[in-house]
Parts: structure tokens; C-alpha cells; sequence
């Protein structure tokens, strides 16, 4: 058959060898019609018979890419991945076969085409592995097949509707992009593309990924194809995390870091590398990835490329990339197994850290050059933040003594130079750029001051910090414009960060660092800036309630254990203005306590003022007496919350010390009427409820073998070590029963005012607390030798038997007590009962009486024969008047009303002597006749 008709069929045919016509073109083939199909062609080129008949091979291979320009089916990608596959090996001894191979691998850019809707589920596990087989071509030498691969494979980005985190912008979000349309041919009018992201999808379950790392080794004579690659590694592992996961298991983090200083004109070598590892720290796992670049080789390599940027980089991008650099060195000093140190990496860049603050010979300072920029303020800062981090390593801090780490944060500290100081200095940082500096050194000095403290007091930071409060008190028009509040001048975030700071010095317990601050009158200051802020209400936000907290925390620290500092001595210590000031917080009370800006923290903080700063000098204690301290305590307990209960009884007990406390304790009332002791047996009782405490229905003890054992007590059944506290001991700090038994010591347990009956029963187990306490650890003794199978000598055997039958004793008689008591409560409800039942019958005796008198009017005045008997009473009640008069006739009286009642020996309403008040009635008629006589 003629060729020329052959090309003209519609379907592309397969060409196989044919007998050579004499006379013919040795070279050309003769070939026979038959159908084109890739097993035929895979046949073709594994056939001993024509596995090296490379012309034929090249032939029918363009014929096959030809009729395939479209893009390949899913069905034929596991023949077409065999024959690249023998395409790639042939590559090295034939060239020829590299267009091929590079066609093929140019035609995978386009989507793959699906016959039915079903096949790119049925072919998936195919794709999978022809992905996979298309990252084994990068073995080939050829430049032009990588990189023509490494297209392909960021082609795969760009067909779908969105594309991978851009490395210049991480932020940025994935924007819609419109798919090309296919032009098919009349035999390809059923096919259609697979879905868009459908390759990406499988390609996450590939090893295309990692075989594209793992050839980075391969790369090292070809710069160009090297670069390639670093920016399809950079597309894979900013797409998705499984790619991510990926790399990290063939340990790309680290393979990445040790080839990023490559020799490489156009710079992108380093600036992908970073890329790369910022995505592998943003999507994989960043403990896997710092652990990486943890080894020795890495941080030299990262440290060899940050010095390299930092004295040789001036464009934005680049000063952009070496603060990139010092990010990923910060987030490698998180790992306690860095080699920072070790690397001499972070001894080199002490002298960069300290610059411009102090003066450097050093010559790589000299040729240092830096154009206070937002970059260079980046790096600035992140630097201090890596003092943060390293202080953790002990030789660290040594080497922050070394290079006056401290001496130049305390310079970044100081207050802004005036305008003219600024006008004549050289070009140095902005104002909004030192406040950001400022602010950042505060909070890098501290974590670092209380580690290095000797540092602090040679180069005086007490000194620098009281310095700083004094201008933060001031207003600077020109200052506080970064990080303000809203209004021009504000200093309040130097003012949080500096009180901070004075905090976190002063809880070290470093008494040279505190007398330090009291010698330089830093209490009265202190005070003076708290009262100050009280006085503006309207700026109560979170950094305002932080910073008042603070401050009380401080002066509790510093006065809680020198009584001398809270005596107010020429206006520097404590003293009554600190008195006033905690009674001032204290009247504010705890109605915001759950408002989330932390008045929660301000409360505790003001008890805790009171605790350290006045208990326990009782000039400040009778101050605080005088002006009702102990009222506000009791009032701040009945509105606070549970949690805050402990804290202000531990106080009021504190305060119990003093011999004036207890009148105002046993005084005071709250709002209806209800006392100290009543509100202390109500929180008694509520500490038992949720402790679990058996109590009968009265109130009282019902297991007289653990009268005051809670539930928890009760289930728990373990043997202690011997140098443990039992929970017997452990319940005594943790609920609030061991305090309220100790205010009543103080206050007594007698003539307590305002008891009701069930508050003496529980009066009666308060009073017998410690007895109870004392033998529950007793019981809790016995209890453990039981569990570690240990049996007392017999002495010690019937001592403890004595002591539990002493306990239940004990028990008893308070459960006797309670009984009497509420006998007592009984038998006074019945006798308030009989005297209602009295006064009742009496009103309605006096009701039947009033009734007949009226009956008696109604028909004197009806009936005349009964107002003609009438009469002649009357005549006889005036005559027996007269002999009344006389004495002869004795008084006749009825029941009146009741005026006292006694208490008999007898039971129910014969135990009671009513007295009543009597009335003549005969008398009273004989005046009333009289009356009438004479009108």
C-alpha cells in the first residue's frame, strides 16, 4: 500500500515492517496499514526482533504523540508510562529519542481525557502511578527532558482554578482562573478532560514529590534545571500538606538548607530554598522541621547564608529574604537541641544585636550599613526576640554578660531624646521606630533581667525604670504614636511594659534588687501613679486594670516581709496613703468581677495588698480598722465568687491577730440584718454541701464515726508515702473550713448575735473541729496500716482503739447537743403556739360579748316589755350601787384581755399562767344608769 494513501485515513494507522521493494530508498520504511494502539507500540519497542530499530521506533512514536495532541487518554497511561520509561533509558546511548520523550512529557500539561464519567474513578490508582513514574525521568542526564518535566509538573497548578501560596506573599489567597478551552477533533468529540484538580489530587498520593528532592543530588552540574526544580518544590509544598509530609520523611528540610549557599548568579537559589522551608514550617510539622535543621551542617549553612545577606543586601527583596532567614534561625533556637551555640552562630551575631547601641570595633560591624527601614527595624527585632529564646541556655546568659547585652537593652529603654537632642544626633531610628523598639527591649528585658540580675544592678535598671515611670507620668505630644490607645502622647504601653518589668525583678525575692527600689522611694511612687490613673474612670481597659494590678503586686512584694516598709516614713513607705488606696479598691467591690478586662485579677490583687502590705503592723492595722476595713472584707465576701472566698478569710484571720478586730467582726451587719458569725456558718455549710458531708435534716451529724469526712475522703482508699501529706492534711489547705474555725477561736463561740437555731447546730461542729480533724487522721492511720498489711505493737494497737472510741464519744456528745438544741427549738415553737391559741380564744370571747350587748340594745329599744324589765333592773342595779358603794356587795368581774404569760413545769397548755385584765361590768352599768338619770 502507498504511504501517501496510508497518511491520508482518517484513523491513524500502526506501521509494521513489510518486504523492501529493490530500487527503493533503504531508509524509508515499507510499512502496512494496521490500527495505531499503545500495546502495539509498547510491543514494537520491546520486541527483541525491533528493540533497535531506532529510526522506526522515532517514526511510529511521533505518530503516537501526534494523534495524541490533545491529550492522552486514562486508559493508556499505563502503557504510556512503559514506554517512557524505555524511552528514558535509551535516552543516554540514542539522543534522539530526548524530543520524544520531551513531546510526551510537553502533552501531559494538558488535562487527561476520560471516555466516561467513571474513569477517573476507575484509573486513579493508574494516574497515581503514571504521576509517579514521571518523577523517575529526572534520572535522565538530559537538561532539556528536566526541565521540560519540571514545566509539566507546574503546569499542573495552572490548569486548575486557583494556584498555590505565592512566596513573595504568603497571605495571599488562591484567585479563580479560567480554564483553556480544548478544540477537539471529529474522533474525539465523546472525550472529555478530567476534572480540574483532579491530577493534583492523585499527585498528593504520588512519589513524585519525593522523587523530585531526592534528585536534587543530581543537579549539581546543572544550575538552571537546579532552580527549576526549587521552584516546583516550592509550588508542591506550598499546595498542599501531604506534599509537605512528603519531603520531611526523605528529611527535604534538611537536604533543602544544606544546598541553599549553591554558587548561583541569579540569587534564586537562596530565596526558593527559604521559601521552601518557610511552607514546610507553615503546612508540615514544625517540630519535624526545626528538629532538621537542628543539625551542625544546617545552622552553619543558614548562619553562611543570613551573614552573607546581611552585610550585602540593600533592595527591599533581599533585606526581605535575611530577615526571612533569621525567622527560620528563631524558630530553630525553640528547639532545646540547636547547635546555635555550638555553630558560633549566635556568638557572631551578639555584635549585631548590640549595634547601633554600643560602640563596635569589630570589622564586620564596620562594614555593616544600615538604613533604619522597616526592614532593618524587623531584623532588630527579631533579633531581641532571640535573646528571648536562647536565655534558656545557661551559656547563653553568659555570653549576654559577655557582649553587655543588658547595658544596651537599658539604652533601647531610656526616654526619646528631646527634638533638638534629635536634631543633632545622626540619622538614626524614627520616633515610631524607638517606641517599637522600646516596647520590644522592655519585654525582651523581662524575661532576661531576673536571669542575670547582677548584670541589672551594675548597669542600675532600677534606676532606668523609675526614670521611664517619671516619663511615662508626663505627656509628650510627639511620643506614643505606634501603639497608643487612640490618642497622641499616650505612653500607657511603656507604662504596662515597664511595670512588667519592675514585676517580674521584684518576684525574684532578691532582697539587694528590692531594697534597692524602696531606698529610691519607688512605694510612694507607685502609689502616687495608681491614684493617679483611679482618678480618670473612664479609661478602665484591659492594659489600665493590668497595670493596677501589677502595681499592688509589687507592693505587696515589696512590703510583705519589712514591717518598716509599711510604716509611712517622709512620705516614701506605705503608710495610711497605701491604706486608702487598698480601701478605695476595696469599696468598689467585685460587680465586674466576670466583666473579661480583668477587674477579676485587680480584686485579687487588692486582698492581696491588704494581706501583705498591712497585716502585721498594727499602726496600718488600726488605721485600717478605723476606717471600716474589716466591713468592705465582709461585704467583698458575701458578693464575690467561691474562688475568691479563701484569699479573704486568710486575711481576715491575719487580721484576727489584732485584739480590735473582733469587736468589728462581732459587730457588723450586711444589708437584711445578717451577722459575721451567721455568714461565716453559711459558708461553713455551703463547704460542706460540696465537699460531700452527710448531714440529717436538721443539720447535724449523722455517722458519728466521720462526722466531718467529705465524699471524696470517703472513696479514696490508698496508703500515702511516708513523706506525702495524707488527705486528711491536704483537705485542711483546700477548703475553707480550717479558716472559718480559726476566726471563731478568735472571735469566740459564745454570745455570738444574730444565730438561728440550725446555726448553733452548726456552731456546735465548729466548735469541736479540731477534735474531729485530729481523729480522722488518726482513722486515716489506722486505715493505711490495714493496706500495707502492718500490724501495730499491741500498746499502740489499743492506743489507737482508745482514741477512735474517744472520737466517736466526741461525736456523740456534739449529736447530744444538737438533739437538745433542737428539743429546746421544739418546745419554744409550742409555747409561741399556746400563747396564739390564748390570744385567739380571747378575741373571740371579747367578739361573743360586744355581739350579745348589741342584741341587748336592739331589743330594749323593739319591745317595750322589755324595756319596762329594762327599767326595773335598772332601779335594782341603782340600789345595789348604793350598797357597792357601801362596801357590802363584792366586786363582779368578767374575762377582758390577755396582758402576761407565765411558764409552768407542766406540759402543753397546762404548763402556761395566763394573766388578764378584769373588768367590773355591774360597776360599769351602774355608771352608765347614772348617766342616764341624770340626762
Amino acid at each position: 500500500m502507498d504511504s501517501a494513501a496510508v497518511l491520508q485515513r482518517k484513523k491513524p494507522d500502526f506501521y509494521v515492517v513489510g518486504p523492501r521493494a529493490p530500487g527503493k530508498n533503504q531508509h524509508a520504511p515499507q510499512v502496512q496499514s494496521k490500527s495505531l494502539d499503545v500495546t502495539k507500540v509498547l510491543h514494537l519497542l520491546e520486541d527483541p526482533l525491533t528493540a533497535n530499530l531506532k529510526e522506526r521506533h522515532i517514526f511510529v512514536l511521533k505518530k503516537l504523540l501526534k494523534r495524541n495532541q490533545i491529550g492522552f487518554l486514562l486508559r493508556e497511561l499505563t502503557g504510556l508510562a512503559r514506554i517512557l520509561d524505555i524511552c528514558a533509558e535509551k535516552v543516554t546511548d540514542h539522543p534522539e529519542y530526548v524530543p520524544i520523550v520531551c513531546e510526551a512529557l510537553r502533552i501531559c500539561r494538558l488535562p487527561f481525557l476520560k471516555e466516561r464519567a467513571s474513569d477517573e474513578l476507575n484509573y486513579a490508582q493508574d494516574v497515581i502511578a503514571f504521576i509517579s513514574h514521571l518523577g523517575c525521568l529526572m534520572r535522565v542526564s538530559e537538561a532539556d527532558v528536566r526541565l521540560q518535566l519540571l514545566e509539566t509538573v507546574r503546569s499542573f497548578f495552572s490548569n486548575v482554578a486557583g494556584q498555590p501560596r505565592d512566596g513573595m506573599d504568603r497571605a495571599t489567597k488562591l484567585k479563580p482562573r479560567t480554564l483553556p478551552p480544548y478544540r477537539f477533533s471529529i474522533l474525539s468529540l465523546s472525550l472529555q478532560p478530567t476534572s480540574p484538580g483532579y491530577r493534583l489530587q492523585l499527585l498528593e498520593h504520588s512519589d513524585l514529590t519525593r522523587s523530585l528532592l531526592l534528585s536534587i543530588t543530581l543537579l549539581e552540574d546543572q544550575p538552571a534545571v537546579n532552580v527549576q526544580l526549587l521552584k516546583t518544590l516550592q509550588l508542591l509544598s506550598g499546595s498542599s500538606d501531604l506534599n509537605c509530609a512528603l519531603i520531611l520523611n526523605v528529611r527535604g528540610a534538611e537536604a533543602i538548607c544544606l544546598r541553599m549557599n549553591q554558587p548561583d548568579l541569579s540569587g534564586q537559589v537562596l530565596f526558593h530554598s527559604s521559601e521552601i522551608l518557610w511552607n514546610l514550617l507553615e503546612s508540615g510539622s514544625k517540630a519535624e522541621v526545626t528538629a532538621q535543621l537542628s543539625r551542625m551542617e544546617c545552622v552553619i549553612s543558614l548562619k553562611d547564608a543570613f551573614f552573607h545577606k546581611l552585610m550585602n543586601s540593600s533592595l527591599p527583596p533581599d533585606l526581605q529574604l535575611r530577615n526571612d532567614l533569621l525567622v527560620i534561625t528563631t524558630l530553630i533556637a525553640e528547639n532545646p537541641n540547636s547547635q546555635l551555640l555550638e555553630s558560633l552562630f549566635l556568638i557572631e551575631l551578639m555584635v549585631f544585636i548590640t549595634y547601633p547601641e554600643l560602640k563596635s570595633h569589630n570589622p564586620l560591624v564596620r562594614n555593616l550599613k544600615l538604613s533604619y527601614n522597616n526592614e532593618d527595624l524587623k531584623m532588630k527585632k527579631l533579633m531581641l526576640n532571640l535573646l528571648v529564646l536562647m536565655s534558656r541556655d545557661f551559656a547563653a546568659l553568659q555570653l549576654y554578660r559577655e557582649a553587655q547585652v543588658m547595658r544596651a537593652l537599658l539604652v533601647l529603654v531610656k526616654p526619646p531624646a528631646t527634638r533638638r537632642e534629635r536634631r543633632s544626633a545622626s540619622r538614626h531610628w524614627s520616633p515610631v521606630q524607638q517606641e517599637e523598639l522600646q516596647l520590644q527591649a522592655l519585654a525582651t528585658l523581662s524575661t532576661i533581667a531576673p536571669l542575670i540580675l547582677d548584670d541589672y544592678m551594675v548597669c542600675q535598671g532600677n534606676t532606668h525604670l523609675l526614670l521611664l515611670l517619671d516619663w511615662c507620668v508626663k505627656q509628650d505630644p510627639l511620643f506614643g504614636q505606634g501603639h497608643d490607645s487612640g490618642r497622641r502622647g499616650n505612653k500607657k504601653p511603656q507604662m504596662r511594659h515597664c511595670i512588667r518589668l519592675l514585676r517580674s525583678v521584684t518576684f525574684t525575692g532578691e532582697e539587694s534588687v528590692n531594697q534597692d527600689l524602696c531606698d529610691q522611694g519607688t512605694i510612694s511612687q507607685l502609689l502616687g501613679i495608681l491614684m493617679q490613673m483611679e482618678a480618670c474612670p473612664d479609661e478602665e481597659d484591659v492594659v489600665t486594670l493590668e497595670i493596677k494590678s501589677d502595681i499592688q503586686l509589687i507592693l505587696s512584694v515589696l512590703c510583705e516581709n519589712d514591717m518598716h516598709r509599711k510604716v509611712k516614713t517622709n512620705n516614701e513607705l506605705f503608710g495610711s496613703d497605701g491604706v486608702e488606696m487598698t480601701l478605695h479598691f476595696l469599696r468598689k467591690g467585685c460587680s465586674k468581677f466576670y466583666s473579661g478586662l480583668g477587674h477579676n485579677k485587680l480584686i485579687l490583687s487588692t486582698v492581696d495588698c491588704v494581706w501583705s502590705c498591712v497585716v502585721g503592723c498594727y499602726t496600718t492595722e488600726d488605721f485600717f480598722l478605723a476606717k471600716d476595713g474589716v466591713a468592705l472584707l465582709l461585704h467583698l465576701l458575701i458578693s464575690c465568687p467561691r474562688c475568691v472566698h479563701g484569699i479573704i478569710l486568710a486575711t481576715l484571720l491575719e487580721l484576727c491577730d489584732n485584739p480590735n478586730t473582733a469587736p468589728h467582726i462581732r459587730s457588723w451587719r450586711d444589708g437584711v440584718g445578717h451577722t459575721a458569725p451567721r455568714l461565716l456558718l453559711h459558708l461553713w455549710k455551703q463547704e460542706e454541701q460540696e465537699l460531700g458531708v452527710t448531714r440529717n435534716n436538721g443539720g447535724g451529724i449523722e455517722d458519728p464515726q466521720n462526722p466531718i469526712l467529705g465524699q471524696y475522703q470517703q472513696d479514696l482508699q490508698l496508703s500515702f508515702p511516708a513523706d506525702a501529706p495524707s488527705a486528711a492534711v491536704m483537705e485542711i489547705s483546700e477548703n475553707l473550713r480550717a479558716k472559718i474555725y480559726s476566726i471563731f477561736c478568735k472571735i469566740g463561740f459564745q454570745d455570738l448575735p444574730g444565730l438561728s437555731t440550725k446555726d448553733y447546730v452548726i456552731l456546735s461542729i465548729v466548735r469541736r473541729y479540731l477534735d474531729f480533724k485530729v481523729s480522722e487522721v488518726w482513722e486515716e492511720i489506722s486505715r493505711e496500716l490495714v493496706l500495707d498489711d502492718v500490724r501495730p505493737v499491741s500498746p499502740d494497737l489499743e492506743s489507737l482503739g482508745d482514741i477512735c472510741v474517744t472520737a466517736e464519744d466526741t461525736a456523740r456528745k456534739a449529736m447530744a447537743e444538737q438533739e437538745s438544741i433542737l428539743e429546746q427549738h421544739e418546745k419554744e415553737n409550742i409555747s409561741e403556739e399556746a400563747l396564739m391559741y390564748t390570744e385567739i380564744k380571747s378575741h373571740c370571747k371579747h367578739r361573743e360579748l360586744k355581739a350579745k350587748s348589741w342584741d341587748n340594745y336592739v331589743s330594749k329599744t323593739s319591745n317595750y316589755e322589755v324595756l319596762k324589765e329594762i327599767k326595773a333592773q335598772r332601779k335594782k342595779s341603782m340600789e345595789s350601787s348604793k350598797l357597792e358603794d357601801e362596801g357590802l356587795i363584792p366586786e363582779e368581774n368578767f374575762v377582758g384581755r390577755v396582758i402576761a404569760v407565765e411558764r409552768t413545769e407542766g406540759h402543753g397548755p397546762e404548763g402556761v399562767n395566763v394573766t388578764v385584765a378584769r373588768t367590773s361590768m355591774k360597776g360599769a352599768d351602774i355608771k352608765l344608769k347614772r348617766q342616764q338619770m341624770s340626762t
